[in-house]
């Protein structure tokens, strides 16, 4: 049994609650969260005899984050607990908040190799701490969640950095195991230049496809509606709300908190939602939907490594905290207005683990056409949603994502056909 301020939870049901979370049912996470711990003690462990040979380096980033715990009681008070009661998943882990610190700078130049364990350091750190009553308090905490975005985007920095190269070998991700379960013949890597010709870890995770490998569907028939992104279907739903309890479980999303108060808000009200998410091994750039003139792009801060709250551990978590995110998370709003019927869509790219920053390629006033770039994810967790003025869809052509489990949704190629207008 696992017991956290007093309450019981049972081992299948944590192991429930981890099974169906973003990260693991994403492929961000593995299957077998013991393999989680064995990776986090490996980590400990570096992480002691780079502090036994006073080899760590406070970066700037990290440095905030300990400025901000030390200056704010509160936020203390939540680090504190939640590393306390993340014992009780895992009792010999990251002891204290110095500890927790020592962690964060050895993540902020660490790139991963394709033969590690774990891809995704971040999500691995903070899996059992965000599951803990304190986690789940201070991780919505705004300036804890400032300190955070800063510490990756130093991350981000660095991946971006000719010095992650290192791993992009024929020994790690340009192997041909490697080769053949990313489908990266599929993509702009070149097999005979050092590091594929890539300029950075980054430049191999949003890489280039070859268009002949996502063909535009009705390149020429405005009636037919393309995905956005490769993805998985978390849901489809109509008639959607302005406004809505998107914290409560029911799967119901809010227009004015996805569009972060847009004055275009209301001209959505009634219409209709698609959702899907990227795995590790998607295509991680995004495509309009429609053709049309870009009438608003930007990029809205929200938080990171959040999820729904429950009373307990919901065994479809991962489905209702990807419609929560869609209303909380950093995401991006590129507002496209394409002819009528379809009239105003709103592709919005949602960051949800690890670096995930979100860069638009288009601008306000830009004209594109069905199948154009407009902007892609760099390092980590991703979704993306679509949102649709009432009357612009006349039929959905994938199937709703009725099942609670996020793995059991249609995979869709960016640029296939998802939906169609009158």
């Amino acid at each position: 049994m696992t017991y956290i301020n007093g309450n019981q939870w049972t081992e299948q049901a944590v192991e429930a609650r981890y099974r169906n979370s973003f990260g693991r049912a994403a492929g961000y996470l593995p299957a077998d969260r013991t393999v989680v711990h064995a990776w986090l003690d490996e980590l400990g462990g570096y992480v002691e005899r780079q502090r036994a040979q006073r080899a760590v380096v406070r970066h700037d980033s990290v440095a905030g984050l300990a400025r901000l715990i030390d200056r704010d009681p509160v936020v203390r008070m939540y680090v504190s607990l939640m590393i306390e009661q993340a014992k009780e998943f895992k009792k010999d882990g990251v002891r204290d908040i110095p500890d927790l610190l020592d962690h964060l700078d050895t993540i902020v130049t660490w790139a991963p190799r394709y033969t590690d364990k774990i891809h995704f350091p971040m999500s691995a750190l903070f899996v059992d701490m965000m599951y803990t009553p304190a986690g789940q308090a201070v991780f919505r905490n705004r300036d804890l969640n400032r300190a955070l975005v800063g510490i990756l985007r130093e991350w981000c920095t660095y991946l971006d950095s000719p010095a992650s190269r290192e791993v992009l070998t024929t020994g790690q991700w340009l192997s041909p195991d490697a080769r053949q379960k990313l489908k990266l013949d599929d993509f702009d890597v070149d097999f005979t230049q050092p590091y594929g010709g890539l300029a950075s870890f980054n430049d191999f995770f949003h890489r280039q496809i070859r268009p002949e490998k996502r063909p535009i569907a009705g390149s020429t028939d405005p009636k037919v509606i393309v995905a956005p992104n490769d993805g998985s279907v978390v849901k489809i739903q109509r008639n959607v709300q302005r406004s809505d309890e998107f914290w409560i479980k029911g799967q119901r999303y809010s227009l004015y908190d996805m569009l972060d108060g847009s004055d275009l808000t209301d001209g959505f009200v009634g219409g209709d939602v698609y959702q899907s998410f990227l795995s590790g091994g998607d295509y991680h750039r995004w495509h309009t939907p429609v053709g049309g003139t870009v009438i608003s792009a930007r990029v809205v801060d929200g938080l990171t490594f959040t999820e729904l709250e429950s009373a307990g551990f919901d065994p479809d978590a991962g489905t209702q905290s990807q419609i929560y995110e869609a209303s909380v998370n950093a995401r991006a709003l590129i507002f496209v207005k394409s002819p009528d019927p379809i009239g105003v869509v709103c592709v919005m790219p949602i960051g949800i683990t690890e670096i995930s920053s979100l860069t638009i390629g288009v601008m306000p006033g830009q004209k594109v056409d069905k199948g154009d770039e407009l902007g892609y994810f760099s390092y980590g967790g991703s979704s993306m949603v679509l949102v649709f003025q009432p009357g612009a869809v006349a039929a959905f052509d994938v199937p709703d994502n009725t099942t609670g489990d996020m793995e059991k949704g249609q995979w869709c190629a960016v640029n296939s056909q998802i939906a169609q207008t009158h």
